[in-house]
């Protein structure tokens, strides 16, 4: 089972469709529904992909970077978005809530 500020490991498929590779992303909340169905972004270990005012970098200096689990400063790509099920496998503890980091989703 999945939950909110969560990092799952999803494959994200590519822009020309080809297969993806498997890579962290953030849980961002449960869509209403008779499915278990979550929204989630992609992260990126790829700075310079950011894109200033809709993406979030997280870095070392972040207090909650030990607890995202993540190896590398990352990118919340909030740009690059899929819907998943509740029994993707989990990556790693809490985030704090997308929408305390964020600034309201």
């Amino acid at each position: 089972m999945i939950s909110e500020g969560q990092i799952v490991l999803f494959k994200f498929p590519q822009t020309d469709q080809k297969a993806g590779k498997l890579r962290p992303a953030l849980v961002l909340r449960r869509l209403p529904g008779e499915y278990d169905d979550w929204l989630i972004c992609m992260i990126s270990s790829r700075l310079r992909q950011q894109l200033p005012e809709l993406d979030e970098v997280i870095t070392s200096e972040d207090s909650d970077f030990l607890q995202s689990g993540l190896k590398f400063p990352s990118v919340i790509r909030t740009s690059r978005l899929a819907v998943v099920d509740g029994e993707t496998r989990t990556h790693s503890p809490h985030l704090p809530h997308p929408r305390r980091r964020m600034g309201g989703i």
